[in-house]
């Protein structure tokens, strides 16, 4: 078998190839400042305290996320804020939005002269010159323990002095960063009254220096706090070999109270949901870990992963399988986040996407819900399967295919989900909910295609906007515009959820590639509707205002 480096070398990238001031100042402009704000009016003196030491060490994990995207993150930085020029600074800003010197909506290419002209694959997770083969190889001979750590979310593969392959913990991979971010959640611990808060905040500062994240976890589904923190590593993105790996990230947020209130009606029909999906029915969960909770909030602060290229609107964690056939997950919605790119993308876009009939149906409240429905569809469908009498997952099977999937599972199983509570009258229905539900979904689409394909998100986007226009649900008009087919979209959307849930269900490989090569593309026409959108900003570029404001 012929063999092939994970991470082959490649050649850097001249400073006559690197974009130029006037060529990154449109780059950057893809992504447009907003001031994030957020009430900190209610809270009590301590959780003041505490947001702040909470900020702090949110910080901590952006060095720790440069380190384990590139092993050069670290030395670009500091050459790059050593350039007091315009295109120095404006190289620093872009590194910054980045997190490295390659541009995310470029499908990774570098903009920085001196560095690798792609993104490497395995990021710093792994040698880079360490193959496939030879980790499965090492993996597999290692006694079941010690493989299920190499293969686990919290460890990076390096080499021992005689070049065999070892895992190496986080907490030792990472060991100055992480132990000032948990001396500092221990602070905040302190001055926090609230007894859920203390809890997860003292057991994330344990797992930090123990590498066992399993109890905090646990902590972080029992959090009933107005400050709403995440912080850990968590999405395994950056991992494209296998996507085993999980970055740092951060979110410091603030719950909304009266918006969460709304949204708890959700949670109690997903055994409901999943009881009906359209799927084998023995490969239905009869009985979904305990409701999952549901959190708006607003955000104050992001770093590392969550800081990083298009920003994240809502996140559905813990990824621990063990956690979440215990407790479900939990999904939190950033309202502030999501209005944000609603107003300031979605909506100009829509007037390009869209014919002028349909535009009336945007609605910024479906635009939320099937975030909120995409969040709650991690949770169900196929988790635990076997594959000739063997217990795996999805992940494991489908390795770096399974983001592009599940992002695209999500999406296919909110729009069921909505549709099913619709039909049975368990939320407000109606021909005039479909039509904005539908119709904002299509927008929708192409504000994610502008992510790029080498996004987990735009690569299954792209793959459901050609399935569904294959199937009639979407029509795509000579002049670039789109519109939904009322008659079609259900049955397209239920055919396609149908074709995503098995492969995840059968851990089919074979299946899932084909599908993302086939369907995972930019056809002509929405070449055309995406080049239209060129001078609309991608997405946002936050401005943590209230961050800022309490550091003074």
């Amino acid at each position: 078998m012929k063999k092939f480096a994970i991470c082959l070398p490649m050649l850097a990238l001249t400073a006559a190839e690197a974009p130029d001031l006037t060529q990154l100042q449109k780059m950057t402009a893809r992504f447009a400042p907003t001031e994030l704000r957020a009430d900190v009016s209610k809270l009590s003196p301590g959780d003041r305290q505490a947001l702040v030491k909470l900020i702090e060490a949110s910080r901590a994990l952006d060095d720790i996320f440069l380190n384990q995207l590139w092993s050069g993150n670290q030395a670009m930085n500091a050459k790059l804020k050593r350039d007091s020029s315009a295109l120095g600074k404006a190289r620093l800003h872009y590194f910054w939005i980045n997190k490295g010197p390659w541009s995310d909506l470029d499908e990774h290419a570098s903009f920085l002269p001196g560095t690798p002209s792609k993104k490497l694959p395995g990021a710093n997770f792994y040698p880079e010159d360490m193959t496939r083969e030879e980790f499965e190889s090492w993996a597999k001979a290692l006694p079941a323990a010690e493989r299920e750590k190499a293969q686990g979310f919290f460890t990076v593969i390096r080499r021992d002095a005689k070049g065999h392959l070892k895992a190496v913990p986080y907490s030792g991979e990472y060991k100055k960063d992480l132990a000032k971010a948990a001396r500092l959640l221990e602070e905040a611990a302190s001055l926090t009254a609230n007894a859920t808060l203390k809890k997860f905040l003292l057991s994330r500062a344990a797992a930090f220096l123990s590498n066992d994240y399993y109890e905090s976890d646990l902590a972080w589904m029992d959090l009933d706090a107005p400050i709403d923190i995440t912080i850990g590593p968590y999405e395994t993105y950056n991992d494209e070999v296998f996507g085993y790996k999980a970055g740092f990230e951060a979110y410091v947020n603030l719950r909304d109270d009266a918006e969460t209130a709304k949204l708890k009606s959700f949670g109690g029909h997903l055994q409901e949901v999943e009881n009906n999906l359209p799927i084998d029915p023995r490969y239905r969960n009869p009985k979904l870990g305990s409701q999952a909770p549901i959190r708006v909030v607003n955000e104050v602060f992001s770093a590392g992963d969550g800081e990083h290229g298009v920003q994240t609107a809502a996140y559905n964690l813990p990824n621990d399988e063990r956690v979440v056939s215990q407790k479900g997950s939990k999904r939190v919605m950033l309202k502030n986040v999501q209005e944000a790119k609603f107003h300031g993308t979605l909506e100009p876009i829509s007037k390009r996407v869209l014919t002028a009939g349909a535009q009336a149906d945007l609605s910024f409240d479906s635009f939320f819900t099937h975030i909120l429905a995409h969040e709650l569809s991690h949770g169900i469908g196929p988790h635990q399967i076997a594959i000739a009498g063997r217990a795996t997952t999805p992940r494991q099977e489908l390795k770096e295919l399974y983001s592009a999937i599940e992002e695209a599972k999500a999406d296919v199983t909110g729009l069921f989900m909505l549709q099913h509570l619709a039909d049975q009258k368990l939320i407000e229905g109606g021909a005039g909910v479909e039509r904005k539900l539908y119709t904002t979904y299509l927008a929708s689409t192409f504000r994610s295609l502008r992510f790029g394909l080498k996004d987990a998100h735009g690569k299954g986007m792209a793959m459901q906007v050609n399935y569904l226009t294959d199937k009639g649900g979407f029509v795509a008009r000579p002049d670039g515009r789109y519109e939904v087919n009322f008659d079609k979209i259900k049955a397209a959307v239920r055919d396609l959820d149908h074709d995503l849930l098995t492969i995840e269900a059968q851990g089919d490989y074979a299946a899932a590639k084909r599908m993302l090569d086939e369907l995972g593309a930019i056809r002509p026409n929405m070449q055309k509707t995406l080049d239209s959108l060129n001078d609309i900003p991608v997405d946002i570029e936050p401005i943590f205002a209230t961050a800022k404001e309490l550091a003074k």
